[in-house]
């Protein structure tokens, strides 16, 4: 990995053990030698799983055999490796996957549809598949906790693991929500070149789960970006293991999991901002709050047009507070807007009200807030009451050096 984003936390969590869920990471030398880029974890028997994946037209093969997997609601297994997408690959990445599924299910004791695969890297380049399934035997036997390791493993250009876990109560039993994730470019909703594995020792049916990972992502993965580009190869899994003694639970609405929904809405945040904090190139984290849109749907969508501006990205990069481009960005976003109403403010501090810039603007506060690392943008565009938050970063020279000595 490169040097460490300015953005990135002071550590990796202390992630504790899940019951019912337990990994290993090795290095495998899939793209490059002696670093960690295969994760074998293996799951409790029983385990439910839910998934939500990329929207790309051109998805690598390891995301058809998740979502045909998927549908047996069960899970004894995950298989992850970076530096190789798997992707548009034709039929040698489909075989990958299925030797990839057999031989994991073979270590681990289970069927083959029970295993889960994911990749990252490089698309379009065929994956030493061989280099994964002679490892898959070693890692079953020195099979442990080491979350940092396992995020490790499953990065690519990202300069820190990512990792995040909460603990809460479901009535009167205690279980843990914790998970990593690995992002850096290539992100955009739908979701990015972006992982995320996020594992419960809750006992929750997959028609429960997958409502809830599918509400959660679209706050958290769907509401990011960095560079608008979105993968081949985005999947997020979460898996119920089953193994906390607690009441059953049979709808999302059961009142003794709404603890649980606010944690699960909590790491996947976490992660998410992570992956944003991990930009290429990145010096500046961007909030930006949408206001006064037709409905929800239509303030994401602005908000996303402002975040994917790269004229607006570039001036966030080079501290200038030029407001215009956020004007700009917001028209064309294809959303209602007034524009005789329309207010923006960054860093709290009121730039445009009614449709024009406040009288007696002062730039100096304003300025001085686009010097730090955190920045703050919101803007209310007068035409109802959706309201939608989004998350980006700068967009500096160093995202051109990364992706232009990427295979290189």
């Amino acid at each position: 990995m490169t040097d460490i984003s300015p953005l990135a936390p002071e550590s990796f969590p202390d992630i504790p053990s899940i019951p019912g869920v337990q990994m290993a990471a090795g290095a495998c030398g899939v793209r490059y030698s002696g670093k960690l880029d295969v994760l074998l974890v293996k799951l409790a028997e029983g385990t439910e799983v839910a998934g939500v994946f990329t929207k790309s037209q051109t998805a690598a093969a390891p995301i058809d055999w998740c979502k045909q997997s998927l549908s047996n609601g069960k899970a004894r297994a995950l298989v992850v490796n970076s530096g190789n997408a798997n992707a548009f690959n034709g039929v040698a990445g489909i075989a990958s996957v299925e030797r990839t599924a057999n031989q994991a299910s073979e270590v681990v004791s289970c069927a083959s549809e029970d295993v889960f695969i994911a990749s990252t890297g490089v698309i379009g380049e065929a994956l030493p598949d061989n280099k994964i399934t002679d490892a898959l035997s070693g890692l079953s036997e020195n099979l442990g906790t080491d979350w940092q390791a396992a995020g490790d493993a499953i990065c690519t250009t990202d300069t820190y693991a990512k990792g995040a876990f909460r603990k809460v109560k479901i009535g009167e039993t205690e279980v843990t929500i914790g998970g990593i994730a690995k992002g850096s470019g290539m992100i955009a909703p739908d979701m990015a070149t972006m992982l995320a594995f996020v594992f419960t020792d809750a006992a929750i049916p997959q028609s429960v789960l997958q409502p809830l990972l599918s509400k959660s992502a679209d706050k958290s993965f769907n509401s990011i970006t960095v560079d608008s580009d979105t993968s081949t190869s985005d999947t997020v899994l979460l898996f119920a293991t089953g193994q906390a003694e607690h009441q059953a639970i049979v709808s999302a609405v059961d009142a003794p999991l709404q603890d649980f929904k606010v944690a699960l809405d909590e790491v996947m945040l976490d992660l998410a901002q992570q992956v944003v904090r991990d930009g290429e190139g990145a010096t500046k984290f961007v909030e930006i709050k949408v206001s006064g849109a037709a409905d929800d749907k239509a303030a994401r969508t602005i908000g996303l047009a402002i975040a994917n501006s790269p004229l607006v990205k570039t001036a966030i990069a080079g501290e200038d507070a030029n407001w215009g481009r956020i004007v700009m960005a917001v028209g064309k976003s294809g959303e209602k807007a007034d524009r005789d109403k329309m207010g923006i403010s960054i860093g709290g501090v009121e730039i445009a009200a009614t449709g024009q810039a406040v009288e007696g603007y002062d730039e100096a506060p304003v300025a001085d807030h686009m010097k730090g690392q955190e920045i703050d943008i919101a803007v209310d565009v007068g035409i109802g009451q959706g309201e939608a938050t989004v998350w980006t970063c700068d967009l500096t020279h160093g995202y051109i050096t990364i992706n232009a000595d990427y295979r290189t």
